[in-house]
């Protein structure tokens, strides 16, 4: 029996009876998800990854993230709970559309509004400096070396972390990769909500835009639409360094993945075109600039 096979009989007498067969969805690089049909409904059923908490994964975290966004109306309803995985209703929606987002971010931006002010207190924090420590911590554990780069992009990321820092922790998304972005019927969702935790709302900002290709203008509409007003030139610097600081993240999540991970994926190439962004960012003439801006 499969591990997809096993839940699925323990999930058959709340949900109803599986018919057909389950289809894998394509997208995630730590989890495996499959369509399904229960009883009189499809569902997305999420099957964790191995050893997913040295990550920094809180899958209590994600539940209560979850289920407070599809309150919200900005994720699936959560069906259900299983210790190898997680259920979700299927929604029959699409991948956003990343040129529109850029045009457009207003619908992510009030979502993402929504969650941050919810008042929801999530029973982790998600502060990129620290997370970084514990990936090398655990990285040399494993009697892996880091790449050359990691020390450098790690007092980064303090630096960052002193010039924006966390004294009003948020419950944060802290994914918001594209493939994490969907258009469904009434609406933008946000799913993945497995790094959630309590955090600097302007990372999701800033994890938003790096991963969505924002310019300067759309990341102006993006802080405009989020709180209300035209950006200041602090908050504009402040979303420049934490795109920097996102990077830093998927640098080091790549880095600890190749030590971890059992998936066929090249991690390290993942890894190294974070790093190689990230050189870019750091030799940005306007780095300093930022930093003075967004400390005042």
């Amino acid at each position: 029996m499969t591990d997809l096979d096993r839940i699925l009989t323990r999930l058959e007498p709340a949900l109803g009876p599986r018919s057909g067969a389950a289809v894998p969805l394509d997208g995630g690089i730590t989890n495996r998800n499959f369509r399904v049909h229960l009883g009189e409904r499809d569902y997305v059923v999420r099957l964790n990854g191995v050893d997913t908490a040295l990550l920094g994964i809180s899958r209590h975290a994600e539940r209560m993230a979850g289920a407070t966004a599809a309150r919200l109306g900005i994720a699936p309803a959560l069906a259900a709970v299983d210790d190898e995985g997680l259920v979700t209703a299927y929604v029959d929606g699409c991948a956003i559309d990343e040129e529109r987002l850029r045009r457009e971010p207003a619908p992510v931006a009030r979502a993402l509004r929504a969650f941050h002010d919810s008042g929801v207190q999530l029973p982790v924090r998600f502060w990129v400096p620290q997370l970084l420590d514990d990936y090398a911590a655990i990285v040399a554990d494993r009697g892996v070396e880091l790449p050359p780069e990691y020390d450098q992009v790690r007092r980064l990321a303090r630096r960052i972390g002193q010039a924006l820092p966390l004294h009003e922790p948020v419950p944060c998304h802290d994914d918001l990769l594209a493939g994490n972005l969907l258009q469904g019927p009434d609406g933008v969702l946000l799913v993945d909500w497995e790094y959630a935790g309590m955090g600097h709302r302007l990372f999701d900002l800033g994890n938003l835009a790096v991963n969505n290709g924002f310019d300067d203008a759309a990341e102006e509409r993006l802080l405009t639409a989020y709180h209300g007003d035209a950006p200041t030139a602090g908050a504009l610097a402040g979303l420049k360094l934490m795109r920097i600081m996102s990077d830093a993240r998927e640098a080091a999540w790549g880095v600890i993945q190749g030590a971890i991970s059992g998936l066929e994926f090249d991690f390290a190439g993942y890894a190294q075109s974070h790093f190689d962004r990230l050189g870019v960012a750091m030799a940005d003439r306007r780095l300093e600039g930022w930093f003075d801006a967004a400390s005042t």
